[in-house]
């Protein structure tokens, strides 16, 4: 892994708590990443997260499209989301970050923070939006600006298209492999762990597009049925962190351990919450023939040797979640407008052919679909570079 362009660490002087900023590469002068928030990030996690960053921008790039790729960047502060003083923290840290997010890091909504958390801290901090370093790369910023500020207004069955641009795409990821393995949807069983905005929205397209999803785990437990989930129950019944109401059960649904969705019978697992999720330990009592990484880096690279040794595929996060941060800037540049059905169709033709190029490439190279992965990178981030000049 290559040196980040840019590694810091900032000191809370009121709580003593730390957060953190990398920048991986910046391309046009610019990087994009989230900030997460979550109790005991670290500076080793949002490296990891801006290089992965910089990965999910090169795979998107398309020469003949409006959305110029970015490089990676990421934030992270290490405080419990639910703390009381984790707003005050968060407004404290953007307001010390902000010649960075003014001048060339793109940032917004990731684990523990939802989007309209950061626009609100962000606001507060002095700050024009937290995306504004991209805005001279736009060819009618304001135009650019109503657009994103109209898609973000939209709403699916109660749910904004915000919220579903990335559980689309994690949906559509699941599709095509089920598809390259010839793999019917009905009687495909799936487990989700985290009904967060990626975990719930990935629910609601996989339970749509026919496969029956048995469990989802919260920060309470498992709630688990053999039969299938009344997903849209769940997810009406959700908190703003993703915890399900259990008085919104049916009677005939089962509360098991927090652990418990790990080593159930089904085909596909979802983990769609924390990091680190899945490891060496833990691995043995999988039994699903996919992981499908909706979070950032759920599965440890020594588990996700031993699983492959088992039979079992990690389809990678940097391709899988991807699309919620492509749909960001497909919307702002103007390759698709604020219009729901436009948006899937974009997000699931784009998920689709990138799952297939990466399982093609795994199968010609005879490797996993991660090292795929890498691979694409490699070959495309010279191009990038070529094309907009370098800044390492």
């Amino acid at each position: 892994m290559t040196t980040p362009l840019l590694s810091l660490t900032w000191t809370d002087h009121v709580t003593g708590r730390q957060g953190f900023l990398v920048v991986d590469r910046l391309v046009r002068g610019v990087a994009s990443g989230g900030l997460r928030m979550r109790p005991g990030c670290t500076l080793d996690e949002v490296a990891g997260l801006a290089r992965g960053m910089t990965m999910k921008e090169a795979l998107h790039y398309d020469p003949a499209a409006r959305y110029v790729p970015l490089g990676g960047a990421k934030g992270g502060i290490d405080c419990d989301p639910r703390a009381p003083e984790a707003y005050p923290l968060l407004v404290r840290y953007l307001r010390a970050v902000r010649p960075y997010v003014e001048s060339f890091w793109t940032t917004g909504e990731d684990l523990g923070l939802s989007q309209d958390l950061v626009d609100r801290a962000a606001a507060e901090a002095g700050l024009v939006s937290s995306i504004q370093a991209v805005y001279p790369l736009l060819d009618d910023e304001a135009a650019a600006r109503r657009r994103l500020a109209d898609a973000f207004a939209v709403e699916v069955d109660g749910i904004g298209l915000d919220e579903l641009a990335g559980g689309c795409g994690v949906a559509e990821s699941v599709l095509a492999a089920l598809d390259a393995a010839s793999v019917p949807y009905a009687g495909t069983r799936v487990a989700v762990q985290g009904l967060g905005t990626m975990g719930g929205a990935t629910a609601r397209f996989l339970t749509r597009a026919g496969l029956t999803v048995v469990a989802v785990a919260d920060i309470k437990g498992t709630v688990y049925h053999p039969a299938g989930l009344d997903v849209e129950a769940l997810l009406a019944a959700r908190d703003a962190h993703g915890t399900v109401d259990r008085s919104a059960l049916r009677p005939a649904d089962r509360e098991l351990p927090g652990d418990a969705w790990l080593s159930l019978d089904v085909e596909v697992l979802v983990p769609a919450a924390v990091s680190y999720a899945i490891d060496t330990g833990n691995q043995e009592r999988i039994r699903a023939r996919w992981i499908v990484e909706a979070a950032n880096m759920p599965v440890l690279p020594a588990a996700e040797a031993l699983l492959a040794a088992r039979g079992v595929t990690v389809l990678p996060d940097v391709v899988v979640n991807s699309g919620t941060n492509a749909w960001w800037w497909w919307t702002l540049f103007g390759d698709i407008g604020a219009d729901a059905d436009e948006a899937f169709t974009h997000i699931r033709r784009s998920m689709r052919g990138l799952v297939e190029q990466l399982l093609a490439r795994a199968e010609a190279d005879g490797t996993s679909p991660r090292a795929a992965a890498h691979a694409l990178v490699a070959d495309r981030l010279p191009v990038i570079a070529e094309r907009f000049g370098r800044y390492r």
